[in-house]
């Protein structure tokens, strides 16, 4: 339990927090994906922390988007030195009529509709943004989740005053249902479209074998183990 040996071998980072540079590179290796599309959202500057970055500097083309107004200025300085960004203003809204859901603000971009990596993290409606996303089917998506929220809790889902951020096994589930493959947990939760999971030669076990307990506290791990 709590081997992630997939984690252990590939984790790397050049901008990222929890070595998910490494993992992405190793994953779209194994998928034979060596140019295409990104998506990042908060971005702040674009570099800050980012799963996709690295990518970029690859030659990557990116939709970064960034809502909060400095924010984005900071931005657009990485823009104006670094080709293949398209900035966009806004604040992602998961709510159906919004003119804010990422299926419309990616639809103002040339950005094609199965582009290769997703990365979803603005510290609350994570979850139900990518429940949102009807129109887009990216190859990889990452997903940050409430990293402390034992990964058998059940309906931990993002709502102010009850749930901070959304559980591993909510997230898993969404993700089973959207068609994809829970690959390991970095912090945040990595995912291939199920078309695709074949490709990268993983064999994945039950999930929990996936999931960093980093953020548990010992009790918890030691509650868990007792289940």
């Amino acid at each position: 339990m709590f081997s992630n040996e997939f984690y252990r071998q590939f984790h790397r980072d050049v901008h990222s927090q929890n070595g998910e540079d490494g993992i992405i590179e190793e994953l779209l290796r194994r998928l034979n994906i060596s140019n295409g599309w990104v998506c990042e959202f908060g971005a702040w500057d674009g570099i800050h922390l980012s799963n996709t970055f690295h990518l970029v500097e690859q030659g990557f083309r990116a939709v970064y988007i960034e809502g909060h107004a400095d924010r984005y200025k900071d931005l657009l300085k990485t823009c104006a030195r670094t080709e293949g960004i398209i900035p966009v203003q806004a604040y992602v809204d998961h709510c159906e009529g919004s003119t804010n859901t990422l299926d419309k603000l990616l639809g103002q971009t040339p950005i094609p509709t199965d582009f290769d990596v997703l990365s979803i993290d603005i510290d609350s409606y994570d979850y139900q943004v990518w429940e949102s996303l009807k129109l887009y089917r990216p190859k990889m998506v990452i997903i940050e989740i409430n990293s402390s929220v034992p990964p058998n809790q059940k309906d931990y889902i993002h709502e102010p005053g009850r749930c901070d951020g959304s559980g591993f096994r909510s997230t898993y589930e969404l993700g089973l249902r959207k068609g994809y493959t829970f690959v390991l947990h970095t912090g945040n939760m990595f995912f291939i479209r199920n078309d695709l999971a074949t490709e990268i030669n993983f064999e994945f076990g039950h999930p929990f074998n996936n999931f960093r307990t980093n953020w548990m506290s010992e009790d918890a791990v030691k509650k868990f183990n007792r289940s």
